[in-house]
C-alpha cells in the first residue's frame, strides 16, 4: 500500500522551504502548479498522520507565505485562498478516520471512501495526538471549528487513558480505548504527542494543553530520564524495558528550549551529538549500554531532529558551539549522502552505504533547519521588532511579527495570521468598546455581557459560512426549478405540435374520402351520358351519309393554309408549355381508353408550380 498517496507529496512538502530561502520566483511557479489542483479526490489509501503533517501542514504554511513571495492574493487573504481550500479539502477527507467510539482516529483512510474495510483499529500515540496544530490553524483561518474540536477530542481522549504514573503507551485500540503496546517513551510512535502539547498551547493560546504537558513532563523526568538519556519503560510501573536512544528523540532538546529549560536541553543535546560524531550520522536505534547501533536499525534517512534542536538552542543562546555542531552535520550529509540526483537515505550509518530513496522531509525539514541555523537574520527569527499591516475585507491586522510555530514537519505557521481571521477585527473591537461604555454608566446591564469574545467570533464566522451555504443551496434549487419549468413548457409545446399534426392528418384523410365519393358520382353521370349518346348515334348516321359529298376544312387546315401554324411543333405541346394554359394536359391516349382510366383511379391535374394533384391530394 502506498501510504504516501501519490499526491505531489514532495512538491507540497518542500514548497515553503523556497519561501524561507527567499527563492520567491520558484515559489510562485510551484504555487501556481499546486493551486491548479481542485481537490484530493482519489481512490487511494493514505496515512492519516503523514497526510496531516505533510499535506495539510504544508498547504497551510505555503498559503501563509504567499504574500511574502509576491503571489497575487484573494481579497479575503489570509482567510481564503486556493491552497487554504486545498488544505480544507484534504482535512475533510481525513475526518472520517475520527469517527470512532473514543474520537481517536484510525491510522489509514481512503481519500474517496473513508476508512477501508477491515482496517486495524490500532494506532500509535503520535498518530492520535498530532493534529491540534494543523487542525487548529485550519479552524482559525476558515472559521470552521470542526477541525480544532476534532483534534482536541482525540488529544484529550488519549490523555484520559494514561497510567496512574501519567505515562502513555506506544499503541492503542481506538475503538476500545485499550493499550496494545505498553512501553512508554519519547521516541518513535510517541514523540510528537508531547511536541504538540507545547506548540498547540502557544499557537492557539490554550493553557490547558500546556498544563497537560507539564504534568506529562514530570512523569518523563521521573521514570524515563537516565543521565540525560531517555529510555523506554513500562507505562504501569516505570521499569526500564529498552535502554535505547532513537534518532527521533533528538527533537526533545529543541522542544525544551521552547519551554525555557535551556540547561537540560543542552545536556541531552550533548549526548546526541556524541552519537553523531561516532558514526557521522545518528542511527535509528543506538544501544546506550553497548555504545553501538542496534542490529538491523543502523540506517539514517536524513532525519532533521538533531539539527532542529541545534537551531532552536542556537536561537535561544547564541552559543557558537552549536554552529560548529551544525557544520559537522552539513559536512557529513554533503560528503556521504550527495548524489547527482539528490541526497540519498543512508542505509547503514557505520558503512555509509546508501539507499535509492530521498524522503520528502529532507527538503521540508533537514535543509530548512540547516539554512535557518546559518541565517540568523531570516524573517523566521523575528522577535517581534518588526511587523506588517495587512488590510482585507475584514479590516486591518498585524502579520509577520515573529513567533512562528513549526509543525512537526517544519512547516512554519504565523500566529498573527490566525488572529487576523479568528480574533475580533478592529471595527468589532471599537463596537464592543462603544457598546460597553454604556455598561459602565449602567452597572445593572453588566450581566448582559456575552463573556468570552473569541469563541463568539468563531460562532459568528461559522454561522456566516452556514448561511452562505444555505443561500447557495437556495439559488441552486431555484435554478433547478426554473430549468424544470422551462423543460415542462417545451414538452407541452411539443405535445401540442404533435396533436396539431395528427389533427391535420385526420382532416386530410376525411377530405380524401369525400373527394373519392364525388369522383364516383361523376363517373356514374358520365356513363349515363355515354349511353344517351349511343342511342342518338343511329339518327346521326343518316345525316352523315347524306353529307358524304361535302369536304370539311378543320381549324388546323384553316390556320395552316393561312401560314399561321408552325408545322415543326406539336400544337398540343405548345399549349402545354404556354403559361396562359397552365392546367392544360394533352390527351395523347387513343380513343376507347376512357373506361381504363376510370378503373386506374383519380385523374391527375398539373398546377402552375409543377406539382400534380389527384382528388385525394398533392403528390
Amino acid at each position: 500500500v502506498d501510504t504516501w498517496g501519490s499526491y505531489s507529496l514532495t512538491l507540497i512538502d518542500a514548497l515553503d522551504t523556497l519561501a524561507v530561502m527567499g527563492n520567491h520566483t520558484e515559489f510562485a511557479r510551484v504555487y501556481q502548479i499546486v493551486s491548479e489542483r481542485k481537490n484530493f479526490d482519489a481512490n487511494i489509501n493514505v496515512s492519516v498522520f503523514e497526510t496531516n503533517i505533510r499535506i495539510v501542514g504544508g498547504l497551510i504554511s505555503a498559503h501563509l507565505m504567499a504574500k511574502r513571495a509576491g503571489v497575487e492574493l484573494e481579497d479575503g487573504w489570509p482567510c481564503s485562498g486556493p491552497l487554504l481550500r486545498l488544505a480544507e479539502d484534504a482535512a475533510d477527507r481525513l475526518l472520517p478516520a475520527f469517527n470512532t467510539a473514543t474520537g481517536m482516529p484510525y491510522g489509514t483512510v481512503n481519500l474517496r471512501h473513508g476508512v477501508p474495510e477491515g482496517e486495524t483499529p490500532v494506532t500509535c500515540t503520535a498518530g492520535v495526538g498530532t493534529f491540534i496544530v494543523e487542525f487548529g490553524a485550519l479552524s482559525r483561518l476558515t472559521g470552521n471549528p470542526v477541525y480544532e474540536e476534532t483534534a482536541l477530542r482525540a488529544l484529550k481522549s488519549i490523555w484520559s487513558t494514561r497510567s496512574s504514573l501519567d505515562l502513555l503507551g506506544n499503541h492503542i485500540d481506538v475503538q476500545k480505548g485499550r493499550w496494545t503496546a505498553v512501553e512508554a517513551g519519547i521516541g518513535a510512535g510517541v514523540d510528537s504527542f508531547y511536541e504538540y502539547l507545547v506548540k498547540g498551547s502557544s499557537l492557539l493560546r490554550r493553557p490547558e494543553l500546556r498544563a497537560m504537558f507539564n504534568q506529562a513532563r514530570k512523569a518523563v523526568d521521573t521514570y524515563l530520564r537516565k543521565d540525560d538519556w531517555h529510555f523506554w519503560v513500562a507505562m504501569k510501573n516505570g521499569q526500564v524495558t529498552l535502554p535505547l536512544f532513537q534518532s527521533l528523540e533528538a527533537f526533545w532538546p529543541g522542544m525544551l528550549s521552547m519551554t525555557g529549560d535551556i540547561e537540560n536541553a543542552l545536556k541531552s543535546l550533548h549526548n546526541y551529538h556524541q552519537v553523531w560524531k561516532q558514526f557521522g550520522f545518528t542511527p535509528e536505534f543506538y544501544n546506550v549500554a553497548q555504545g553501538g547501533a542496534s542490529a538491523g536499525r543502523e540506517g539514517y534517512p536524513l532525519r532533521p531532529e538533531l539539527i532542529e534542536s541545534i537551531m532552536y538552542l542556537y536561537r535561544a543562546t547564541g552559543d557558537p558551539w552549536l554552529v560548529d555542531a551544525g557544520v559537522d552535520i552539513l559536512k557529513s550529509i554533503q560528503y556521504s549522502a550527495y548524489t547527482p540526483c539528490g541526497y540519498a537515505t543512508v542505509r547503514n550509518a557505520k558503512t555509509h552505504t546508501l539507499d535509492n530513496r530521498m524522503e520528502s522531509f529532507f527538503l521540508a525539514e533537514t535543509v530548512k533547519y540547516l539554512y535557518l541555523l546559518f541565517d540568523p537574520d531570516n524573517f523566521i527569527h523575528n522577535t517581534g521588532t518588526t511587523a506588517t499591516i495587512h488590510t482585507n475585507k475584514n479590516g486591518r491586522c498585524v502579520l509577520d511579527a515573529g513567533g512562528y510555530i513549526f509543525n512537526t514537519e517544519a512547516h512554519p505557521i504565523d500566529p498573527a495570521a490566525l488572529a487576523c481571521c479568528y480574533d475580533m477585527s478592529e471595527k468589532e473591537i471599537r463596537e464592543e468598546i462603544n457598546s460597553h461604555m454604556i455598561d459602565l454608566l449602567h452597572p445593572a446591564t453588566v450581566n448582559k455581557f456575552r463573556g468570552e469574545l473569541i469563541p463568539e467570533k468563531l460562532r459568528k464566522m461559522q454561522k456566516k459560512k452556514l448561511d452562505e451555504k444555505e443561500d447557495l443551496a437556495k439559488r441552486e434549487q431555484e435554478e433547478l426549478k426554473q430549468k424544470l419549468l422551462q423543460l415542462k413548457k417545451e414538452m407541452l409545446a411539443l405535445e401540442q405540435q404533435e396533436q396539431a399534426e395528427q389533427q391535420e392528418a385526420e382532416n386530410r384523410s376525411a377530405k380524401s374520402q369525400v373527394e373519392d365519393g364525388n369522383s364516383g358520382a361523376m363517373n356514374s353521370s358520365q356513363e349515363e351520358m355515354t349511353n344517351e349518346d349511343a342511342s342518338d348515334s343511329t339518327s346521326e348516321d343518316s345525316l352523315i351519309r347524306a353529307s358524304n359529298g361535302l369536304t370539311l376544312e378543320t381549324s388546323t387546315e384553316y390556320y395552316g393554309n393561312r401560314g399561321e401554324l408552325d408545322d415543326s411543333s406539336d400544337s398540343e405541346e405548345n399549349l402545354e408549355s404556354d403559361s396562359q394554359f397552365p392546367n392544360f394536359i394533352p390527351n395523347k391516349e387513343p380513343a376507347g381508353t376512357t373506361q381504363e382510366k376510370e378503373e386506374l383511379g383519380p385523374s391527375l391535374q398539373k398546377f402552375s408550380s409543377g406539382d400534380y394533384s389527384t382528388t385525394s391530394g398533392i403528390v
